[in-house]
């Protein structure tokens, strides 16, 4: 087991200590955001001496403790590749909106007990007019809800991972006891990501004095959280492995990270034997926001970016062959509107103008570019994936030759105006 906290400090906290009690939202948000940066000064008198000796050095996070957290939750996405992610506590949503930019995530949702904390920051979570513009090929749904951990809501049910960033120590007693129950036995999402104040690291924090949060209801030891961790998992079918963020300075290893982290992964999937749990018909969460992303999965938008793809591969085209054909006279020596960006074409074209059905070709004013060779583009191609698609996507949206074959422009006006 690893050590506990030395017993001066142990001292220190006796008259004060509180029962650990279940952690609660509320003060997720009002701790993750409170890193530690302290001046150079020596420990409390109370401290042991030949501790107080050891230790007199200036303890700075970089990055900060907060920025290290999010990094391992993003880290562990990115690993596990998560389709539906809840943020328990998720007070500013600063690490909703961290989350928000990972491409494997369809489904983020955060909870919290303060409401009005949430809605300061949850516009950040809205789209950007530049997601309307270039929606993006996964679909996005973020939402917050307002209610306790401590609770069950049959929204919270389906995700793959679950964190608790710097929660359960804002847990009163009454709470913590329900928490296992609400995350690992109703929710069971396939991961659990627990971190919470390792109190080992506590007398290295010189302006710490019992807890490093006013509403922090307890703050544990290596041992008690391990204690409390492979309980939880042993009792829920998950297995847990410790680590965590926040190093200690050299020579004082033994007091192990400043943040302690438990990953519990579901050793089984889900049954219905291990959905023993009741389940609630009636929401008890209230919902305070909710953004539906712009998505080319919903065909509006697929539609959009489709004409848009296939209008401007067609221009591309036009020009590339408008600079070939010396019967336009003057047009040959004239600078195409969008050489830069025919030249990112120029190869791709060269090859494509192989088959005679796939060539442009030139007839009085008008220009036709076969959709046979508008599809051949990578773009256009991953994005309708079939021929049939992409005819029944621009279907009286661009105009087309009269057997629907190729897509037709008009030159004579643009003649002229050379």
């Amino acid at each position: 087991m690893p050590q506990g906290p030395s017993p001066a400090l142990r001292a220190v906290r006796r008259s004060s200590r509180r029962s650990p009690g279940c952690l609660s939202p509320v003060g997720a948000a009002a701790c993750a955001g409170r890193e530690l940066a302290v001046g150079e000064k020596h420990c409390q008198n109370t401290m042991d001496k030949n501790f107080q000796e050891e230790f007199t050095q200036i303890i700075k996070f970089q990055p900060p403790l907060y920025k290290q957290r999010y990094q391992f939750v993003k880290d562990l996405v990115e690993k596990y590749k998560p389709k539906k992610v809840a943020d328990l506590g998720c007070a500013d949503c600063s690490l909703l909106w961290m989350l928000k930019f990972c491409s494997c995530i369809e489904v983020l949702a955060g909870v919290d007990i303060c409401a009005n904390v949430m809605k300061e920051k949850m516009h950040t979570l809205s789209p950007l007019p530049v997601d309307y513009l270039q929606p993006s090929e996964r679909s996005l749904t973020v939402t917050l809800h307002h209610g306790s951990v401590a609770h069950k809501d049959p929204c919270m049910l389906g995700f793959d991972l679950v964190t608790c960033i710097e929660l359960i120590e804002h847990l009163e007693e009454s709470e913590l006891k329900k928490f296992p129950e609400v995350v690992f036995g109703f929710m069971a999402p396939s991961i659990v990501v627990i971190s919470t104040p390792n109190s080992e690291f506590n007398p290295l924090l010189p302006r710490v004095m019992l807890y490093r949060h006013p509403d922090h209801k307890f703050e544990w030891s290596q041992a008690q959280f391990q204690s409390w961790a492979l309980e939880t998992a042993r009792c829920y079918n998950y297995s847990v492995e410790f680590t965590g963020v926040g190093h200690p300075p050299a020579g004082m290893e033994k007091v192990g990270f400043c943040t302690q982290i438990g990953v519990f992964v579901r050793k089984y999937p889900q049954t219905g034997e291990s959905l023993q749990s009741e389940k609630p018909t009636e929401a008890v969460y209230k919902t305070v926001f909710k953004a539906v992303y712009p998505s080319l999965k919903d065909e509006k938008y697929l539609q959009n970016a489709v004409i848009s793809e296939v209008i401007f591969t067609a221009q591309i085209i036009k020009h590339h062959l408008m600079s070939k054909h010396k019967e336009y006279g003057d047009e040959c020596e004239r600078k195409p509107k969008f050489q830069p960006s025919m030249d990112r074409f120029s190869d791709h074209l060269g090859k494509l103008v192989v088959e005679k059905d796939m060539e442009p070709f030139v007839s009085g004013n008008e220009i036709y570019i076969p959709l046979t060779t508008i599809f051949s583009f990578p773009k256009v191609n991953r994005l309708c994936g079939t021929f049939e698609k992409l005819r029944e996507l621009i279907a009286g949206k661009v105009t087309l030759s009269s057997d629907g074959s190729a897509v037709m422009f008009n030159i004579e006006h643009e003649n002229e105006e050379n």
